[in-house]
């Protein structure tokens, strides 16, 4: 749409700040390669961007409001609003504020603050009529005035509330459109009702829907994952899950599922957000990542992988072996969904299996197995060592033993690696080398046996 991309950090709540919280979000944001225009480390026409450092521009709008009568202050302890809300309780009442101190004579209210007397400053909402506002994606939504409350503009620390804080701040920013989760629709009505004690034309509205959980419900970890950064970990790309993410409650109107960040902002529009929330489908999620992972290169993914390994307790072989790290991404990228299995089931790269699948034990361990492997050893100490001879080798063997080829290289995947599956077990062996494999057959005979 030819706008601008503003970053702004809303820390107005003190009780609720983290700066660990914020490093991880602008982390995220960057990983994702949501690049803003205006923002903290850019800088802008509207600096600053933490809202913590703007409390003089909200105490200014809050003094306008009192002066025009659209804001009183409220004077009411946490003691008389707790127990008001006990009593809204024990009578089966809505909560909210029951306007004590709305008429509050103006001369009185100028001195009790000046004299220091804690206080907030609260929005002085229209008791009758209603407030009607248009939604891009729901359409016109519609309350009446007489279940909006009069919400705290101002805290007793001189810090705003959101919605001050909000509306000020999206004006002075020349935001056009707000694009928010429709768990705020609510909160509409009073921002529309401020920008207009204002004096001010509301932005273009658009609630978005919010993304549950398979089955309904909130993302959470207890689920799978809550956060971008949860995803990283988990190893999925991060044009995967952009792909992925703006696919969720719109489509560009075709079959499309793969598609570039360019042919994403390209195919956009805000019409073609659905109100319906969408399932996060982790399953689909993988199987997009797959599509990237194949197609990424091997040069591509080596930091992600490098940095993984290292958090296994790996750094040393990782740094120590660089071009066994090249084999590992390139034997497994094209058979893995992310890049944590990717990591995870090629870790006998790197070191020998601490155990065998029992399933696979079951299945392609017979009694003759072990003979079979110890005629075989002596070949593999002379053969050539690559693919193309170890195949040629294993055939040979086959043929001589008038055995079938899964009970030659099934349990050679087994005891080289601890698992029934991977990458093409001759391309296997040669990425390991030859005293690896000789070794790793040895003591899986000595640990299975017969």
């Amino acid at each position: 749409m030819g706008g601008k991309f503003l970053l702004r950090i809303e820390d107005t709540d003190q009780t609720r700040y983290n700066e660990q919280a914020l490093h991880d979000l602008i982390r995220d944001l960057k990983w994702l390669g949501l690049d803003w225009d205006e923002g903290p480390g850019i800088g802008g026409p509207h600096v600053p961007y933490h809202q913590s450092r703007r409390l003089d521009l909200y105490r200014r709008h809050s003094d306008l409001l009192l002066s025009k009568g659209a804001a009183y202050r409220c004077f009411c302890t946490s003691e008389r609003l707790d127990e008001l809300r006990r009593r809204q309780e024990e009578q089966k009442l809505p909560p909210g504020y029951d306007r004590h101190c709305r008429d509050l004579d103006v001369t009185e209210s100028d001195k009790r603050a000046a004299a220091g007397e804690h206080h907030v400053v609260r929005f002085k909402a229209p008791m009758a009529g209603r407030t009607v506002f248009h939604d891009l994606v729901r359409g016109d939504i519609e309350y009446q005035n007489h279940v909006l409350d009069d919400l705290v503009l101002l805290k007793t620390d001189g810090f705003p509330t959101y919605h001050l804080a909000n509306v000020v701040d999206d004006h002075e920013m020349e935001i056009t459109h707000v694009l928010r989760g429709d768990e705020w629709i609510p909160s509409t009505p009073r921002h529309v009702l401020l920008y207009q004690a204002f004096g001010w034309d509301p932005p273009v509205f658009c609630h978005l829907p919010v993304i549950l959980a398979p089955g309904g419900g909130k993302l959470s970890k207890r689920k799978g994952a809550a956060s971008v950064g949860d995803y990283r970990e988990k190893g999925i790309l991060p044009h995967a899950l952009f792909n992925f993410l703006a696919l969720l409650g719109w489509s560009p109107g075709d079959e499309r599922e793969k598609m570039t960040q360019r042919e994403l902002v390209d195919s956009f529009s805000l019409e073609r957000i659905m109100p319906k929330s969408a399932a996060f489908d982790e399953t689909k999620l993988e199987w997009l990542n797959g599509q990237y992972l194949i197609e990424s290169s091997v040069q591509a993914l080596l930091p992600e992988v490098r940095r993984m390994l290292e958090d296994r307790g790996l750094a040393e072989d990782v740094s120590a072996r660089p071009e066994m790290l090249e084999r590992h991404v390139r034997l497994l990228k094209d058979r893995s969904k992310r890049i944590a299995e990717l990591v995870d089931t090629g870790l006998y790269f790197w070191r020998d299996p601490d155990g065998y699948d029992e399933k696979a034990v079951a299945k392609y361990w017979h009694p003759r197995t072990p003979d079979l492997l110890r005629r075989l050893l002596p070949d593999l100490e002379t053969v050539e060592w690559n693919a193309a001879s170890l195949e040629s080798l294993y055939r040979s063997k086959v043929e001589t033993e008038g055995i079938k080829f899964a009970e030659l290289i099934h349990p050679t995947r087994l005891a080289v690696s601890g698992l029934p599956f991977g990458p093409g077990l001759f391309e296997l062996l040669e990425a390991l080398d030859r005293r690896t494999v000789v070794s790793r057959i040895e003591a899986a005979l000595g640990r299975l046996g017969g």
